[in-house]
C-alpha cells in the first residue's frame, strides 16, 4: 500500500499546481490507476494513523479532500470523506500541523473548510487563507470568499445538486445558467457586492 510520502510526492512534484483544480479526465484516470484502493481505505476508516503530525495529515488530506474529487467527478462519492478531511483537519489546526507545511501545499489544510457546505466551516477557511497564507494566498483567499457568498446566498453549493441528486431552486438554477462556480468568480472579482444575500 502507498505511503504518505508517496502521496506528496506524485500530487506536490509530478503534478503542477496549475493542474490541481483543472477538471483533466487523464488525470482523473492516473489517480484512479494509483490511488483508487488507497482512498477506499481511508473511507473505510483504514488510514487515520496518518493524520498525526504535518506530513503524514497533508497526504491524508490530499486523498480524502482532493483525490476523491477526481476519482468521482460528478458523482456523490466525490463528497464521501469530506466529513473525514474536516476532522484532521481541524485536528491539525489544533496542533499547529498546518504551518509546518509549506506555500502553496498548506492550502491542503484549509480546503475541507472551504468545501464544507457549513458557514461557520466556510468563515473559518477565509479567515486560515487571510491569516496562515500571506505569500501566495491570494487567489486562495478570493476562491474562500467566493464558497462562502455561495454558501451564505444559497446554503449550500448549487454545482452539487446534481451528484447528490437535489432539485435546484430557480434561483439555484439561474446560478448555473449563468456558468456556475466559473462565471460566479468572475463575477465576484468585480466587487464585494456580490457577497449580498439578495
Amino acid at each position: 500500500m502507498d505511503d504518505p510520502q508517496s502521496v506528496l510526492e506524485f500530487w506536490l512534484n509530478e503534478v503542477s499546481p496549475e493542474d490541481w483544480y483543472n477538471a483533466d479526465p487523464e488525470l482523473d484516470a492516473e489517480i484512479r490507476e494509483r490511488f483508487c484502493d488507497l482512498w477506499e481505505a481511508a473511507l473505510q476508516g483504514g488510514l487515520e494513523h496518518w493524520a498525526d503530525g504535518t506530513v503524514g495529515t497533508l497526504a491524508y488530506l490530499i486523498v480524502c479532500d482532493q483525490f476523491s474529487r477526481h476519482l468521482w467527478r460528478g458523482k456523490a462519492r466525490a463528497f464521501a470523506t469530506d466529513g473525514q478531511a474536516r476532522v484532521a483537519a481541524r485536528r491539525a489546526l489544533e496542533h499547529g500541523w498546518d504551518m509546518g507545511a509549506p506555500e502553496p501545499a498548506r492550502q491542503f489544510f484549509y480546503l475541507p473548510f472551504e468545501h464544507s457546505e457549513y458557514h461557520d466551516d466556510q468563515a473559518l477557511s477565509v479567515n486560515l487563507f487571510r491569516e496562515r497564507m500571506p505569500e501566495t494566498g491570494a487567489e486562495n483567499l478570493l476562491h474562500a470568499q467566493a464558497h462562502e457568498a455561495i454558501i451564505l446566498r444559497f446554503g449550500r453549493f448549487p454545482f452539487r445538486n446534481a451528484a447528490l441528486g437535489r432539485e435546484n431552486t430557480p434561483e439555484e438554477q439561474e446560478f448555473m445558467d449563468q456558468g456556475a462556480y466559473a462565471g460566479f468568480v468572475e463575477r465576484f472579482r468585480e466587487g464585494p457586492a456580490l457577497r449580498v444575500i439578495e
